[in-house]
């Protein structure tokens, strides 16, 4: 059901609208975790090594889909507050279209340079075999990624976080028994794990374009829209470019250090691939409540009620650190538990690196998470420079300290450490930004009319 997010007390709108992203996350992060446990468990250290390795090079992928799910979302959200239904229906139409010429560039690229990236990254011999399997399977699944990405960005712009929420229960639910079947019952390793995964996501994506199609058909029926704007393209482009560097310097980030990783040989890769995927639940998490954060600032920019932001970002502050309390000390005192879970019987190296992963990390996600929040607000009323600027900050000081860090005495603990340092200086760089707009003030509604859209 559409929602309008500009009406109603903006602490509770914003619960009621965000609660729904958070299980979504939740739950399409456990079928990414099942990757990765059935693989140690079910097949060994190594694949588990490899599904994680891999896992690192589809983070660039991910990054365009996510890229243009964030563009045509708040887009689309702001048209949804404006009430420019025929504008809404073109939006969606456009970014479909570019999208998926997007989409078919980037397989190309994957299938003719998948050796490539993984010699780039330095990834083992004996990984090396399942680590391209995975991947080549996956690259073949990117329309999907694409479209449902795409889709629930659509889902969350007119209001809606519980349709995807389903889907995601159905489709998570249904990708653990198919990877079991796959790897456990007919012994397809690796092969099987990356196959699951492909089916699991090609059902969620049919599925939820269909939804969307039949939404927007009710949606003002009267009002048709055109087929394609190039108008609209730029708007989506605005806040999509940026969001897609965003995500693939990360990406590219977390490859170079990956090559650092990998240098320390496969029982720490297996350790950091099952730290990393509990860590990305979190992180995931925080940044798809960001997303919809973005989406209220967005509607109430259209609407023109821009003093409901600062109550938006302070009820998302309040969500993100409550989250964040229950996680922080799960992942510190019961993370030697949570690592084993991913593998049958790890190695004395994998275990501890996992373990210390997780202690280092798990303070400062009430850190990270107020920068994800101050970001949400930044992106949403388009404010693309200063989220870049923040973004990159963290982005840089994790991969120079990792580089740096890890040739001292430090060994990979500096790797480690190299996290909270750009979580916190980025921090106060978005939270600083965030401050200095003067949200709601006389005056200024025009001011965001020219920057935003």
């Amino acid at each position: 059901m559409n929602k309008d997010l500009t009406v109603g007390n903006p602490r509770k709108v914003l619960r009621n609208f965000c609660l729904p992203l958070f299980g979504s996350i939740i739950f399409q992060q456990i079928y990414n975790i099942a990757d990765s446990l059935i693989a140690g468990k079910f097949i060994g250290e190594n694949a588990l090594a490899a599904v994680g390795n891999s896992y690192e090079i589809t983070l660039i992928f991910i990054a365009f889909a996510f890229g243009c799910n964030i563009g045509s979302s708040v887009v689309v959200a702001e048209l949804f507050g404006s009430k420019k239904y025929g504008e809404v229906k073109t939006a969606v139409r456009t970014a479909m279209i570019s999208s998926g010429i997007l989409c078919l560039t980037l397989m190309l690229i994957g299938i003719l340079g998948s050796n490539a990236l993984m010699d780039m990254i330095h990834t083992p011999e004996n990984i090396y075999a399942d680590s391209e399997l995975y991947l080549d399977i996956y690259i073949w699944g990117l329309p999907f990624v694409f479209f449902y990405n795409i889709a629930t960005g659509i889902f969350s712009a007119l209001g809606d976080s519980k349709t995807p929420f389903w889907f995601l229960v159905a489709s998570s639910s249904s990708n653990i028994f198919v990877d079991i079947l796959f790897v456990k019952v007919l012994h397809m390793g690796v092969a099987g794990v990356a196959w699951a995964t492909f089916l699991c996501q090609g059902v969620s994506c049919i599925l939820s374009m269909i939804v969307i199609c039949k939404r927007l058909s009710k949606l003002a029926p009267e009002v048709k829209g055109e087929p394609f704007s190039t108008f609209l393209l730029k708007k989506i482009a605005r806040v999509a470019i940026p969001s897609i560097l965003q995500q693939s310097f990360i990406s590219i980030g977390n490859i170079l250090i990956q090559r650092v990783i990998n240098g320390f040989g496969s029982g720490v890769i297996a350790g950091y691939s099952a730290a990393i995927k509990l860590n990305n639940l979190v992180i995931t998490s925080f940044t798809t409540l960001a997303n919809g954060i973005s989406n209220f600032t967005a509607q109430n920019i259209g609407a023109n009620k821009l003093h409901r932001i600062k109550e938006g970002f302070r009820a998302g502050l309040r969500m993100v650190w409550i989250l964040s309390l229950p996680l922080a000390l799960l992942y510190l005192f019961a993370g030697r538990y949570l690592v084993m879970f991913f593998m049958d019987q790890p190695s004395n190296l994998a275990l501890k690196t996992g373990i210390q992963i997780l202690q280092i990390f798990s303070p400062f996600y009430f850190v990270v998470s107020a920068k994800l929040v101050a970001d949400g607000i930044l992106r949403g009323s388009g404010r693309m420079i200063q989220f870049m600027i923040a973004t990159f900050t963290d982005l840089s000081l994790r991969v120079i300290l990792a580089f740096i860090l890890s040739k001292t005495g430090l060994q990979e603990l500096g790797i480690w450490c190299a996290w909270p340092i750009g979580w916190g200086i980025a921090c106060l760089i978005s939270v600083h930004y965030y401050h200095a707009q003067k949200w709601g003030e006389k005056g200024n509604e025009k001011d965001y009319a020219e920057v935003s859209f």
